[in-house]
């Protein structure tokens, strides 16, 4: 059974970091991807960021580009985005996304797997 766990999702403050995880189980990792995407509320769901576990490429987009990092623990199955400089306007539900063909696509309809998602909110 395919199953995608996040974690890690809460109350910031702005310019604090945060640190989310995804815990894959049921997959296999060769030549796969792992995305994460957000939706804030009354807005579509939006890419962040996306990571080859094979290779480790790495892809996010322009808003989060140094203040996010996102990484992958293979022996651990897991993901991570490590959020730093956090900003009011990234407050959203965080989603992580598995994909079998590592493209590493901001295309949501290419990821195959989807985690249940965990909200951030950034608020003093």
């Amino acid at each position: 059974q395919v199953q995608l766990v996040e974690s890690g999702g809460g109350l910031a403050q702005p310019g604090g970091p945060l640190r989310l995880s995804c815990a894959v189980s049921g997959l296999t990792f060769s030549s796969t991807a792992m995305g994460w995407f957000r939706q804030a509320p009354g807005k579509e769901r939006e890419f962040v960021a996306a990571i080859s576990w094979g290779s480790g490429s790495t892809a996010y987009t322009d808003s989060v580009k140094g203040r996010f990092t996102i990484s992958r623990d293979n022996a651990k199955k897991t993901a991570y985005l490590q959020m730093n400089s956090l900003k009011p306007e990234d407050t959203a539900v965080y989603y992580c996304a598995f994909q079998y063909v590592a493209t590493m696509t901001p295309n949501d309809e290419e990821y195959e797997h989807w985690g249940q998602g965990t909200q951030v909110t950034v608020s003093s």
